[in-house]
């Protein structure tokens, strides 16, 4: 494999989209050594054909306000891969939105979805409309404009959206209303969806759930205990929720959540009706968690500040993706890290991944740590072909499996000579090859 040429010939065709091509650089130099073992995965060009998503549609998206002005957004679907299954991807809406984000998260999502065995393929989209300080009328508003655009393109066999930052329950409601109003069908062509009309039990919770699951297996290869074991967690929206909770019920206390403000510090834990004052925190629209701590004296708000520098056993980035810098890897190592794992999609930069394996500190990343989000979606996907709901006991017990089968997968591929497992490569080699022999077996399109 021509490592250094694929990406030359990506930042040439792509200037500027610094996300995606890390992104792609992390995959390739992770599987240089399989894929070199298989000269038909050469002649065949995979790599070529898998760096460039199937296609992407751009549009804008006009829409009216609440005084009656005019308002325009762009949208997006980036379709990058379906070898495996439906396109499958969250829609974001945020003002950071761009196209070299979405295509970094369509490409991860590929070999994300892959490693859950679920026959789904890998996309996102969204657009740079941002839900903060809108009216439930605006967003509805907007929602239906962006579906007027993008309705033809999907559907449950084609492509089937799910929510990400910026569109929880409430935008997946108002995106498949609109939906299900063009196509004049009932379908599972959504995941998210309240459960009144076709979600899943424990759905909103499954990514942060998924996480922790994963990351007790991690823990257990060094014959490790997640009881009473403290742990930092960023963010504090439905991801960082799921954490939190299942953190909490597996005996491990979590000590830090935090928000664009800065980071709370709570020695005693967020448990209990803590936990469920980030649901209010996360409702009221504000976006900050610095309230936290007026309602908790005994916890400390650190305006503007990471919740990295505390000394913790786990640390778990659940916001955004290069949360976490090296600078922020070497605070956590000398304060004795013993566990690091990406809740949100690429939370750490490259060189503190690079720094996490030097030091061989127990690390994983997000397309295997996060991935019962999507999994959890398929079953959502199943549910809605099969016209039934299971029981919220039964959607755990799968995600569980699924969970301990995705750890098995980088198990298999990750281990190294000296018993370290590099979980990125392991995640890598892994959802690669189940997407490269699928490729294969379909024949160059």
């Amino acid at each position: 494999m021509r490592i250094d040429s694929i990406l030359s010939s990506l930042e040439a065709k792509h200037p500027g989209e610094a996300e995606f091509l890390q992104a792609v650089k992390e995959v390739l130099v992770s599987i240089e050594q399989v894929y070199n073992q298989h000269p038909e995965f050469e002649k065949a060009r995979i790599i070529e054909r898998l760096v460039e998503p199937d296609r992407i549609f751009t549009f804008k998206i006009p829409w009216v306000d609440d005084r009656g002005e005019v308002q325009i957004n762009i949208g997006y679907r980036v379709q990058f891969n379906n070898a495996i299954g439906p396109y499958k991807g969250g829609l974001r809406f945020h003002a950071s939105v761009n196209l070299s984000t979405l295509k970094f998260l369509g490409f991860e999502q590929t070999f994300k979805n892959a490693l859950t065995t679920l026959p789904m393929g890998g996309a996102k989209g969204g657009s740079d409309f941002s839900p903060k300080g809108k009216s439930n009328a605006e967003i509805m508003r907007f929602c239906q404009a962006f579906m007027l655009e993008l309705w033809r393109n999907i559907g449950p066999d084609t492509d089937v959206p799910a929510g990400d930052i910026g569109v929880g329950t409430r935008e997946i409601g108002y995106l498949y209303g609109m939906y299900k109003k063009l196509a004049r069908e009932n379908t599972g062509t959504f995941t998210g969806k309240g459960l009144e009309y076709g979600g899943s039990l424990i759905r909103p919770e499954a990514t942060g759930f998924g996480a922790l699951y994963f990351v007790n297996r991690m823990l257990e290869t060094k014959n490790l205990n997640i009881v009473g074991k403290t742990v930092a967690i960023s963010g504090f929206g439905n991801v960082a929720w799921g954490a939190v909770t299942k953190a909490t019920q597996l005996g491990a206390k979590v000590v830090t959540i935090s928000g664009p403000d800065g980071y709370i510090y709570d020695p005693d834990g967020i448990s209990g009706d803590k936990i469920e004052y980030m649901l209010e925190l996360r409702e009221s629209g504000e976006d900050i968690v610095e309230p936290y701590a007026q309602k908790y004296p005994k916890s400390t708000f650190y305006a503007g500040k990471k919740p990295w520098e505390q000394k913790v056993d786990i640390a778990l980035p659940c916001a955004i993706q290069n949360e976490l810098n090296r600078e922020d890897a070497q605070k956590l190592f000398e304060n004795g890290v013993t566990c690091v794992a990406e809740v949100s999609n690429m939370g750490c930069t490259a060189e503190a991944v690079d720094f996490f394996i030097e030091k061989q500190v127990l690390f994983a990343p997000g397309k295997a740590v996060n991935a019962g989000g999507v999994a959890t979606s398929g079953l959502e996907m199943s549910q809605n072909a099969m016209h039934l709901q299971w029981s919220a006991e039964e959607v755990d017990k799968r995600l569980h499996d699924i969970m301990t089968n995705i750890h098995a997968q980088c198990l298999q591929y990750g281990k190294a000579d000296n018993d370290y497992i590099n979980y990125v490569k392991g995640a890598n080699v892994a959802g690669f090859m189940k997407v490269a022999h699928a490729m294969m077996a379909q024949g160059i399109i």
